[in-house]
């Protein structure tokens, strides 16, 4: 029987940053301290939280320039350019030696498979937020996990489909074309009735972003939820979708054909017209959209329960942190590597 953990043996204060903010908010649910960093600039990775995302009283702000002053039991890196460029400027080598995580969110970038990650720490440990991730990133003699999502929703939303149309939620699809399937919206949405939601969506003819907590209210409207992405990690707002009862349609690409059965929960594949005869179906047959999404529900609620997220982050820190029974991470120093500053 799987063991849950509910509780920390002892509550820490960890620093990271605000690289995703949804899955700052998700990951902020495991009760430690949480400290992060801003800047004035609002610089990728140093923004200020704001007031879209319902904070908890664990989480607090503190000036980048102030974290070599502070008093931390753990680190949670979330990005290369803070791990290599600016941790050996911002954190002192004291705490640039503590015990040390870092979030990997995306697939390896340029080669799927030749690219080595950068993390290297004699007190640390990848994670990775899918499977498909791991199996493909270069980690060395990293050991690495795979913490999968955890994704909060709102019980009193619900599924209606009442639009007879799909929506995507992709920011900035514009910028990042192809990798994100930019050329499959367009030429799919001609197709087939489709709304696009997200950040800088109005370049592409779309709805514009919409509020982090009305995303949900805003997807369970549509009667399908379609994913054009040829490469990425499984994302946020799908899973969302699927907890809210929404089928998927989509590329069946990286992490997506472990979760979607066809036919089963919803639809994935790598021929774009099957896909397209498969959207036409479901505006046509409601009560089959609505099965597969009932599906696709218990599915996420299987696999990416906020319970199960919780317990698999508690054991992942407490095994940084040589409490845990899987690691024995030896203590030592961290060879600082980078060198532009904040």
């Amino acid at each position: 029987m799987e063991h849950i953990h509910t509780e920390p043996r002892r509550r820490l204060r960890i620093l990271t940053w605000h690289v995703h903010g949804n899955y700052l908010y998700a990951l902020t649910q495991v009760p430690h301290d949480f400290v992060i960093p801003v800047c004035q600039d609002g610089r990728p990775g140093y923004s200020p939280l704001g007031t879209k995302i319902p904070w908890g009283d664990n989480v607090t702000e503190i000036p980048a320039e102030e974290i070599a002053s502070q008093q931390f039991d753990c680190i949670i890196y979330q990005s290369q350019a803070v791990y290599e460029n600016d941790a050996p400027h911002l954190l002192t080598p004291a705490q640039r030696a503590l015990p040390s995580i870092f979030i990997e969110h995306d697939p390896p970038r340029p080669y799927p498979v030749d690219t080595p990650h950068c993390f290297k720490h004699d007190r640390g440990i990848l994670v990775h937020v899918t499977h498909y991730n791991d199996l493909n990133w270069d980690a060395g003699d990293m050991p690495t996990r795979v913490v999968e999502h955890g994704v909060p929703v709102s019980p009193s939303i619900a599924y209606t489909g009442e639009y007879a149309k799909g929506i995507t939620v992709i920011n900035g699809l514009a910028k990042r074309g192809r990798r994100m399937g930019a050329d499959l919206f367009e030429w799919s949405r001609e197709r087939v009735p489709l709304d696009l939601i997200g950040m800088q969506s109005e370049a592409m003819g779309g709805l514009g972003e919409v509020p982090n907590l009305e995303v949900g209210a805003t997807m369970a409207r549509y009667r399908f939820f379609y994913t054009p992405i040829r490469y990425t990690s499984l994302g946020l707002a799908l899973v969302e979708a699927m907890l809210l009862g929404v089928p998927v349609v989509g590329v069946a690409a990286t992490e997506l054909p472990t979760v979607i059965v066809n036919g089963v929960n919803g639809f994935v594949h790598t021929d774009k017209e099957l896909l397209v005869d498969v959207m036409r179906q479901l505006i046509a047959e409601p009560d089959l959209a609505r099965a597969w999404g009932a599906a696709g529900r218990q599915t996420a609620l299987e696999r990416f329960s906020m319970d199960r997220y919780i317990a698999d982050w508690l054991d992942v820190i407490e095994e940084v942190m040589g409490t845990g029974p899987s690691l024995n991470l030896s203590p030592g120093t961290v060879e600082a590597t980078g060198s532009m500053s904040v």
